[in-house]
């Protein structure tokens, strides 16, 4: 990876820090949030035979989590693509 200069290869890791930390933001809030902050109020509802926040505790985390890795890779690509970066 070579950039053309050094302002770019500073604006290029701003933007993919500043996407690493939402994304991990999102995965927090759901994991921490959903299953044990709010895990009272979501298991008023059921899910596939399940109480929501037992749910959310249990799979809705990972689930999250690999749909993030793939919002990852799909941003990140659009980024090095942006800063003419991208792997051939």
């Amino acid at each position: 990876m070579s950039f053309e200069n050094n302002e770019k290869a500073a604006g290029y890791w701003r933007e993919n820090l500043r996407l690493v930390l939402s994304l991990l933001a999102i995965w927090a809030a759901v994991s921490f949030g959903c299953g044990i902050l709010l895990v009272d109020i979501l298991n008023e509802f059921t899910f596939m035979g399940f109480k929501l926040g037992f749910w959310f505790a249990q799979q809705g985390a990972m689930y999250v989590f690999v749909a993030l890795i793939f919002v990852y890779v799909a941003k990140a690509n659009a980024l090095d693509k942006k800063y003419n970066v991208q792997e051939d």
